[in-house]
């Protein structure tokens, strides 16, 4: 009786009820409830006609009204009905005990669980590093643009300078330059004697 209610189901019951003690109604729907995370372990879409006839219920508005009341309030299970395609479709189930024989594939999905986690962690660890360079590939362009804008200021200042310089290269090629420009202004002008 034990093995029954740690693994096993409505139907495992019905099959050797001869040989195991009667239930009383709280067992009986104890059990109904363990068959259902039963089914939930396997499958997350549980088909209407499938879960009526591993819970002995014999209509869709029993069936509804027992996944409702006794499993979804009772927390054991969540999901959604769809009356429209007949199934109930589960979102969470508590766990059970295993079975024997369970351990075995119990590891192996885990192992090869783990075997996926790592092969995720290194496709983005790989992800990662990829946007590191590109990250870098981006920075060094943006300085080398940077520093040939400023390269081209600086050869713009520059030439904006010589041109400058040029325009009034008139006032400083003449001899004497500009002071002696300004100094012919100032002087008073010689008066000349006329010739007679």
């Amino acid at each position: 009786m034990l093995r029954l209610f740690a693994y096993g189901t409505w139907s495992d019951y019905k099959k050797n009820s001869a040989s195991l003690l009667q239930l009383v109604p709280e067992q009986v729907l104890k059990l109904k409830q363990l068959t259902v995370l039963s089914m939930a372990e396997t499958g997350k879409v549980l088909p209407y006609d499938q879960l009526m006839q591993e819970l002995d219920v014999t209509n869709v508005r029993e069936l509804e009204d027992f996944l409702i009341n006794e499993c979804m309030y009772a927390g054991i299970v969540r999901g959604k009905l769809d009356q429209l395609r007949r199934c109930f479709e589960v979102q969470f189930a508590a766990g059970r005990d295993m079975r024997p024989g369970q351990l075995g594939n119990m590891t192996h999905i885990l192992s090869s669980w783990l075997a996926t986690s790592d092969n995720l962690l290194l496709s983005i660890q790989e992800k990662i590093k990829w946007a590191d360079t590109m990250s870098e590939l981006d920075k060094k362009q943006k300085k080398d643009y940077e520093d040939k804008v400023e390269e081209a200021k600086k050869l713009l200042s520059l030439k904006q300078g010589d041109t400058d310089f040029r325009g009034h290269e008139e006032l400083f090629s003449e001899s004497g330059g500009v002071m002696d420009h300004d100094e012919d202004r100032v002087r008073p002008k010689r008066r000349r004697h006329p010739m007679h």
